[in-house]
């Protein structure tokens, strides 16, 4: 589908940790209490997810806020810059001793790519010039756009940078995708990863139902981005059969807002799946009970009994407990966490302290403490 020359690859080592699976956290915002850029903070919460192991992270997606685009703000390039920056600095110097975008152990850098085809390939270029590895295109708010447009616009933006696809559930912007929609979207030749986020297993098996059916099968890593249902996701084995032959694809890993937050859990977690699923899925009956208890803590973080309205305030009022960040400001006033929802946060400390890496951080903090802001 595409005929433009020199179109962007994906680098090997970012491709192989893509399929080999990974933890992608989707990076926040941190503000201060004038709801301006704390870029202190902002820089060393890039460093905790390498810190905890992570193997990229997602920077200009929902939950890094996007009124970051809007006029007067103006943070877009700001985060990407940062995150770049920090990536750089401490993957050459620290835990993956990286020298070089081909190097054994990557690290993946996913931008955020939102709105109409215009600005979306300004965003894409952007996201290019500070080498970011990756696009994750939303779709939401292209309501105007047929389904034919939307494999239009996302085809024009992997002719700019490679595509990490992305169906964002509707209670937060998406729109219902078609089957066939998805059957023409994975063979676009430069998507490799789909991050799959309806928060509906029906909408969940289109997916991966179209990828199943695809001779580019095995070019397209699955992550999902169902934060009501990760262990789950992580575990299963979907299987199709496709012209008579049962295929058989999996998620590798995880592109998620959830984890966002005591993150070097969720890469204990991931790693643990992988090495039941290795076993024979050896000790399945204590991860799935652990997948109710990770939904538990996501139904709150998330504000999901409030249609969501506090997500991104209840992931802030976890790194401000852990001392990330210094409140739970967001660029909009109005979005603050709803009634109920930090006592419910007190609960979940209570039930599922072992869930947390509150010490991990305690100590991580104490090794890169914030710089003073008169």
């Amino acid at each position: 589908m595409n005929n433009r020359m020199n179109i962007p690859v994906l680098n090997a080592a970012v491709r192989d940790l893509l399929h080999e699976g990974t933890v992608i956290p989707a990076h926040p915002l941190a503000l201060d209490k004038d709801r301006k850029l704390d870029e202190d903070r902002q820089r060393r919460l890039t460093r905790y997810y390498i810190a905890a192991g992570a193997g990229g992270v997602a920077v200009g997606v929902h939950t890094t806020q996007f009124e970051i685009r809007k006029p007067g703000i103006d943070l877009l390039e700001v985060v990407l810059r940062l995150a770049a920056e920090e990536i750089k600095a401490t993957t050459d110097h620290g835990r993956r001793t990286t020298h070089d975008d081909t190097a054994a152990h990557a690290f993946i850098k996913v931008a955020g790519i939102v709105g109409p085809t215009a600005s979306a390939v300004k965003e894409a270029e952007l996201a290019v010039n500070y080498g970011y590895h990756l696009g994750l295109v939303s779709l939401g708010g292209l309501k105007e756009y047929s389904e034919t447009d939307l494999i239009k616009h996302v085809t024009t933006i992997s002719e700019i940078i490679p595509v990490f696809g992305f169906y964002l559930q509707p209670a937060v912007g998406g729109r219902i995708l078609s089957f066939d929609f998805w059957k023409q979207f994975v063979e676009i030749a430069n998507v490799h990863a789909i991050k799959v986020a309806p928060f509906n297993r029906y909408q969940t098996l289109d997916v991966v139902r179209a990828v199943c059916s695809s001779d580019r099968r095995d070019e397209i890593a699955l992550y999902t981005g169902n934060d009501d249902n990760i262990v789950a996701d992580l575990l299963t084995p979907y299987r199709f059969s496709v012209n008579g032959r049962l295929i058989e694809k999996r998620f590798s890993g995880g592109l998620l807002g959830h984890w966002a937050v005591w993150t070097k859990k969720a890469v204990e977690l991931l790693r643990q799946i992988k090495q039941c699923v290795g076993n024979n899925y050896a000790g399945i009956e204590d991860l799935l009970a652990r997948g109710v208890e990770v939904t538990d803590m996501n139904e709150v973080i998330f504000d999901a009994r409030n249609a969501f309205h506090g997500c991104i305030p209840g992931i802030h009022e976890i790194l401000r407990r852990q001392g990330l960040l210094e409140g739970r400001w967001c660029l909009d006033p109005k979005e603050e966490v709803s009634p109920g929802q930090l006592e419910e946060i007190d609960r979940l400390y209570k039930m599922y302290l072992h869930h947390t890496d509150d010490e991990f951080v305690r100590e991580f903090v104490d090794r890169n403490p914030p710089v003073a802001h008169s």
